[in-house]
């Protein structure tokens, strides 16, 4: 759960994950990713994981970016199962089981937001953004950004996680699909934010972003994981059991799911 200045809403969106978590899986954790707020984002943490052994801290001294908070909550994540989502309360763990369900089919399963909750300088950002990734190394998404995520272990420690900004879901996805992982997707609920103030939109995260380019531009080239061979196999065990979230709710939906491919 990558968190920047969210202090005042971050206690809530704890309680939520702690409620919803028990009634999808027998066993959990929750990292908070604090990547250098300035306000107390980090002793909310604190206070909550004092009272629940399922929640824990990791602090980035200074703010170091998007990327690299989503990055910190991946490597310190325990679980078979790991799912990251924001921790800006714009996104429902209620939404969760859809993810878990696809993942007995597909090795990844990322979210799209079907009704996005934010203004149109963002919603024309995002797919400007996503319409150049899919020029550059034809990734074809829905959202490519939507901060719901969910990736078994294995495909967690073969990810090379070297962008520090807004590229690290680009980084990600096109590492799985040139690592010959299968990836679904399924629609998730977005909400407008209660509090905080959004920095995607910031001047100096898009140019981070567009410096960050060539991060992405090197996997267009790059050979499948040898290990996605066995994915199927891997998949095979379809263990619910165990589930590590970089945290995040309307009732889900159903909805048909689409397999995704990249373009060679």
């Amino acid at each position: 759960m990558p968190c920047f200045n969210e202090a005042e809403v971050l206690a809530e969106v704890l309680r939520g994950a702690v409620a919803v978590l028990p009634e999808f899986v027998s066993e959990f954790e929750i990292i908070v990713v604090d990547d250098g707020s300035s306000d107390n984002t980090a002793s909310v943490a604190e206070r909550f994981a004092e009272r629940n052994d399922c929640v824990r801290l990791v602090r980035h001294t200074m703010n170091r970016g998007y990327g690299a908070a989503v990055s910190s909550g991946l490597r310190a994540a325990h679980g078979e199962l790991v799912c990251f989502t924001d921790g800006d309360g714009q996104f429902n763990l209620l939404d969760l089981p859809q993810l878990l369900v696809e993942a007995q089919d597909s090795d990844v399963v990322i979210g799209y937001r079907h009704q996005r909750a934010d203004n149109g300088i963002r919603r024309f950002n995002a797919r400007s953004w996503k319409w150049l990734m899919r020029a550059l190394i034809g990734l074809r998404v829905r959202d490519l950004d939507c901060a719901f995520k969910l990736f078994p272990r294995w495909v967690v420690e073969q990810l090379q996680l070297t962008a520090d900004g807004a590229c690290i879901s680009a980084e990600i996805l096109a590492q799985c699909f040139r690592g010959g992982v299968t990836v679904s997707e399924v629609p998730v609920n977005h909400f407008p934010r209660a509090a905080g103030k959004a920095t995607g939109g910031n001047f100096k995260v898009v140019a981070k972003a567009f410096r960050e380019l060539p991060i992405v531009w090197q996997y267009r080239r790059m050979q499948p994981w040898k290990i996605a061979c066995n994915s199927a196999s891997l998949r095979g065990g379809k263990n619910l059991e165990r589930l590590a979230g970089t945290n995040g709710a309307e009732v889900p939906f159903a909805a048909e799911c689409a397999h995704v491919n990249m373009e060679p």
